[in-house]
């Protein structure tokens, strides 16, 4: 097929790859302007722009494509028969939409209707699922509602955080699409409508929801924790100052510690979480401090039972 790219991070390139070397024409890249990155803010150009330069595939970085009329110049003369759509982090406009004979086809990271919008895969983590997965389905004016392609389902490890299950997804969705083009250029796939009963939302993260509440169980917590790998992270107060758990973990624990209090046991630093559960930490860092083991804060701060975080 004569294809057009549209994608941005690193999610999209195992995709972008994937299609190149199944012998399809991509005529266009789009993908987000380069952006400030560091301490330096050095501009930088997004992986699939990389990926796209490396392969000499003409690229276009737009800040704007709903009105955009030499965008759609350029796209009404490719004449692409798909547009693919990975992670792009644009809206679709209509008039892009009904270009394509075989439409726009996005790879979405979850099993569509569950966990439609921005962060499905954090989400999907956050929220203690054990299987996810991807799918492809034609894009339309709604978000993430279009009628779905194909599936697959992926399993998500006790242990493992959102950028695990993110390259794992990644890796499964490549193929996925090469599949998809296959079968939609022999005639032997039809778009199957979603149950949008069955719709959940993944809202984009904020600074915020890496707060903890005690209130959660460890479990829950520890979820939360690996869904928001590597931003917006777990963090919450201590005397005053904000405390990043960069580790943590639920424990059995005898005793019963209320909600946010500190309970020093055998050199570990325990924190009694909801439902009478009980978090143990491990790698925290101090606002405006290095990261440290618990037992290096725990000496270095003399911290008491008793205690309380988040406040």
């Amino acid at each position: 097929m004569r294809l057009v790219f549209c994608g941005t991070p690193q999610f999209a390139v195992p995709v972008l790859e994937a299609v190149l070397a199944a012998g399809h024409e991509v005529a266009l890249v789009l993908t987000q302007p380069d952006r400030p990155v560091g301490r330096d803010q050095k501009l930088q150009a997004p992986p699939v722009k990389q990926m796209a330069l490396a392969h000499s595939i003409p690229v276009l970085q737009p800040e704007k494509i709903k009105n955009n009329p030499e965008l759609q110049d350029r796209l009404t003369e490719i004449a692409p028969d798909a547009i693919l759509v990975v992670a792009y982090g644009r809206i679709i406009p209509s008039w892009m939409l009904e270009l394509p004979r075989f439409g726009n086809i996005n790879l979405h990271g979850s099993l569509l209707p569950k966990y439609r919008g921005a962060a499905p895969i954090q989400w999907a983590v956050a929220n203690g699922e054990t299987v996810t997965g991807v799918t492809t389905m034609r894009l339309d004016a709604g978000l993430d509602t279009g009628p779905m392609l194909l599936a697959q389902a992926v399993p998500i490890g006790e242990e493992e955080t959102a950028v695990d299950v993110y390259e794992n997804l990644a890796e499964v969705g490549a193929p996925l699409m090469v599949e998809t083009l296959r079968r939609l250029e022999a005639g032997e796939l039809f778009p199957t409508s979603q149950d949008h009963s069955l719709a959940t939302h993944a809202p984009i993260l904020t600074r915020e929801d890496g707060r903890i509440d005690f209130n959660r169980t460890a479990k829950q917590i520890h979820d939360r924790w690996r869904g928001f790998q590597p931003w917006p992270g777990a963090f919450t107060m201590f005397r005053g100052k904000k405390l990043i758990a960069h580790g943590l973990h639920p424990v059995a624990h005898s005793e019963r510690i209320a909600a946010g209090v500190i309970h020093l046991h055998e050199g570990r630093l325990l924190v009694g979480c909801g439902e009478s559960t009980v978090m143990e930490l491990d790698e925290v860092q101090v606002e405006g401090k290095k990261r440290m083991p618990a037992a290096e804060l725990m000496r270095g701060y003399q911290i008491n039972s008793g205690e309380r975080l988040g406040e």
